[in-house]
């Protein structure tokens, strides 16, 4: 069985883990490309015939996938755009694939695997009170996490280990 997360976006990664016992977590394969616009820009995008190949090597037919849903709002436009966009990439991929697919909220996983320390109540603009953590803390909670339940795998040159944590949520929720 196979176990896939993957942490959406351009920036994001992929985790692996598989019942033999191998864990890895990769980088999600992006293209440099020039933007579509009226203005000289470039931007990522997901390299999905390069993400559909890695994805094979490592799934053995059985198993499932977890994508963090990737944020969507309309004040930060360019950062949603460049989140559907590689959304839309990796699911082409992933069903190319047959592989079965489920979203998460980021919340999710980070209540069950991070330390329950991280979060602190504050007042919302509307003044209700919700949790929030502050996203470095985040990172790096994860990073050392991934490090503590994966000491196997090389997670140097990650931000953190986001697309592992959610492949280990996936195993212990999708387990059969």
């Amino acid at each position: 069985m196979s176990y896939i997360g993957i942490d959406n976006g351009t920036s994001g990664s992929i985790g692996i883990i598989q019942d033999s016992g191998l864990a890895l977590q990769l980088s999600v394969p992006v293209n440099k490309s020039l933007n579509y616009t009226k203005s000289k820009q470039f931007l990522n995008r997901v390299d999905c015939p390069n993400l559909r190949r890695t994805l094979s090597a490592h799934w053995d037919l059985g198993g499932f996938c977890l994508i963090e849903r990737p944020m969507v709002n309309p004040g930060r436009f360019k950062a949603t755009t460049s989140a559907l966009r590689a959304l839309e990439s990796t699911l082409i991929a992933l069903e190319g694939l047959n592989i079965p697919i489920g979203f998460i909220d980021s919340k999710e996983w980070q209540r069950e695997l991070l330390p329950k320390g991280l979060w602190r109540q504050v007042k919302g603009k509307t003044g209700k009170m919700h949790m929030k953590a502050n996203p470095e803390e985040l990172k790096l909670a994860s990073l050392e996490i991934g490090r503590r339940l994966f000491p196997s795998v090389n997670l140097d040159g990650f931000k953190d280990a986001d697309g592992l944590l959610i492949a280990e949520y996936c195993r212990r929720t999708h387990k059969s």
